[in-house]
């Protein structure tokens, strides 16, 4: 493990951020969340909060000249609403004014960042080739709105190697964990004993654990040989069909019917959004794993046990 850090996190509050944190103080880093709305200190003596705005283009200064590192999470929900001309317009200033407000705080004031680790997705590469071939690191970049979202995004966090600063950028799958994310949305027809499998359920899943995820976070802040775009998907990806039957056996057993959802049912709900569950998006993980790092959870069969015996630990 590296020496401990001061560590500023932006989308501390979120799905993964909350996670996040609790894997940084469990290994002996502090930690500073950004906020519109910070509480004081949190519960944990080595966690506090500062104050920003995006929209006004405003951080705390002391929490931009106490950082070692800094961890960027913050972007608008891709599909948790409708794209609307101005939803899209939201997810893409969410993720680019963010990363301008902490590069240009980071060129204004006295400062001691190192490490610039940012989240990415793995939108950047739209759908699979015909034949398939996973997706590497130095692949370019969809033309389609994820792609192009991605590309600014990526974009706008590079700006942080011209200071000197260390960039990585984690192109994040599926996540898969309790709170939030694919999975809350997977498991609700699973309450009714149904396995939803959406579309034909061939499409390749690029999914990953969010512990492997989090771990993933750590092992770019202690490693400082590792620079650039990483995939951050699990070594398996699986077919939705796959994916849903291995979560409706390890949260219902036996109990379940599968059932597709047809592709023009999820068209009229959900829109262009749609566009994402349907793709089939196979990425490599090899880059990640060259740099030794290794995955507690490689399997979906592995992640999918672990996540149902978490919820059973919690009732």
């Amino acid at each position: 493990m590296t020496n401990p850090q001061q560590i500023l996190v932006t989308g501390g509050t979120g799905f993964i951020g909350r996670r996040l944190v609790g894997h940084l103080l469990q290994n002996g880093h502090r930690v500073t969340i950004l906020s519109r709305n910070p509480s004081g200190s949190g519960n944990h003596p080595n966690l506090s909060y500062a104050k920003w705005d995006i929209k006004n283009q405003f951080i705390e200064p002391w929490a931009i000249e106490t950082a070692d590192s800094i961890i960027h999470l913050a972007g608008a929900g891709v599909v948790d609403k409708p794209w609307t001309k101005a939803y899209k317009q939201e997810i893409i200033d969410s993720r680019v004014n963010s990363s301008r407000l902490l590069i240009n705080s980071i060129r204004s004031k006295p400062h001691h960042v190192r490490n610039f680790i940012s989240s990415s997705a793995i939108g950047w590469y739209g759908p699979d080739h015909d034949p398939v071939k996973p997706f590497i690191e130095t692949d370019p970049a969809s033309e389609a709105f994820l792609g192009y979202s991605c590309r600014l995004w990526e974009e706008s966090v590079d700006e942080a190697a011209s200071l000197g600063i260390r960039v990585c950028k984690l192109r994040t799958g599926i996540v898969l964990g309790h709170g939030g994310g694919a999975l809350t949305e997977f498991r609700k027809p699973l309450r009714m004993g149904v396995a939803a499998i959406l579309g034909s359920g061939k499409q390749v899943v690029s999914w990953i654990h969010i512990d492997d995820l989090c771990r993933m976070f750590l092992h770019c802040i202690s490693h400082e040989g590792l620079q650039g775009a990483y995939n951050a998907v699990a070594p398996s990806p699986v077919s939705n069909k796959e994916l849903t039957i291995e979560l409706a056996r390890a949260f219902r057993g036996k109990f379940f019917i599968p059932m597709h959802v047809p592709a023009f049912v999820l068209k009229m709900m959900m829109g262009q959004r749609s566009i994402e569950v349907l793709k089939s998006a196979t990425v490599s993980a090899e880059k990640i794993k060259g740099t030794g790092f290794t995955f507690q959870y490689p399997s979906i069969q592995s992640a999918m046990e672990a996540l149902a015996k978490e919820t059973t630990n919690r009732v």
